[in-house]
C-alpha cells in the first residue's frame, strides 16, 4: 500500500508525490486531473491513502482511502 499526495507546485501546476519520495509521479495542468493521476497511482499500488492538500496554504483538505485496483484474494463464492 502507498500514500500519495496532491500538491500544488510553486509554478502553479499541480503533482501527484508518493509519500517519502524525492520526485513527483506526475505533474499537471489543473487539480482535477492531479486527483486522477493520483488515484490511478494509489490503485495500481495495492491500494493506500490519497490526501488532497489546499492550494491556498497547502494543508490536508480531504484524505481518501483507495481500494487496490485488482483484489489479490477475491471472494470466492
Amino acid at each position: 500500500m502507498a500514500n500519495y499526495h496532491v500538491m500544488k507546485r510553486p509554478d502553479g501546476n499541480w503533482e501527484d508525490k508518493k509519500e517519502g519520495a524525492g520526485k513527483a509521479a506526475g505533474t499537471y495542468g489543473s487539480q482535477p486531473q492531479a486527483i486522477t493521476g493520483a488515484r490511478q497511482h494509489v490503485q495500481g499500488s495495492g491500494g493506500g491513502e490519497l490526501k488532497i492538500h489546499r492550494a491556498d496554504n497547502n494543508k490536508i483538505r480531504e484524505a481518501y482511502t483507495i481500494p487496490p485496483a485488482k483484489d489479490p484474494f477475491p471472494p470466492k463464492g
